[in-house]
């Protein structure tokens, strides 16, 4: 027969451990301010950042032209994302916007930054358009594609 004979000193080390254990997990779980890993409240607005550009250059005749643009020309989304659409004007007095297909509109003036909160609920594709250069006879299209897939 065999015994198994435990000191006093590890017997007080098992039951440290054990207590230690059972506070740390009343802790986490009671915790009032804890938030789930997966669907917490505090949920994560992505920002992209835009800024007006502009194209000059000179014909053969010497004629100038320019051309305006938001840069980048393409964002991409995902159906129900939270995004903040930051846009800098750099070129242009200002660039009044809309987004085709929604109620979005404003605009973006030289040496400020705009703010547009977006969610798109429908996947597709929307144009971002200046209405002071919606067309090359207006130097531009000065049009963005929000694509949401």
């Amino acid at each position: 027969m065999h015994f198994f004979v435990l000191k006093r000193k590890t017997l007080y080390f098992f039951g440290l451990i054990v207590f230690i254990a059972i506070i740390g997990s009343l802790w986490f779980s009671l915790k009032p301010d804890a938030t789930p890993a997966i669907g917490g409240q505090n949920e994560q607005i992505r920002e992209i950042h835009m800024v007006t550009g502009e194209f000059k250059s000179t014909k053969d005749d010497g004629k100038e032209i320019e051309a305006y643009r938001w840069d980048p020309g393409t964002i991409f989304v995902e159906k129900g994302e939270k995004v903040r659409l930051k846009i800098l004007g750099v070129n242009g007095k200002e660039h009044p916007f809309i987004i085709e297909g929604t109620d979005i509109k404003g605009v973006v003036k030289k040496g400020e930054e705009t703010v547009v909160p977006l969610q798109f609920d429908k996947e597709g594709t929307y144009r971002l358009i200046c209405l002071t250069h919606p067309s090359g006879e207006h130097n531009g299209p000065m049009i963005a594609y929000i694509v949401v897939d």
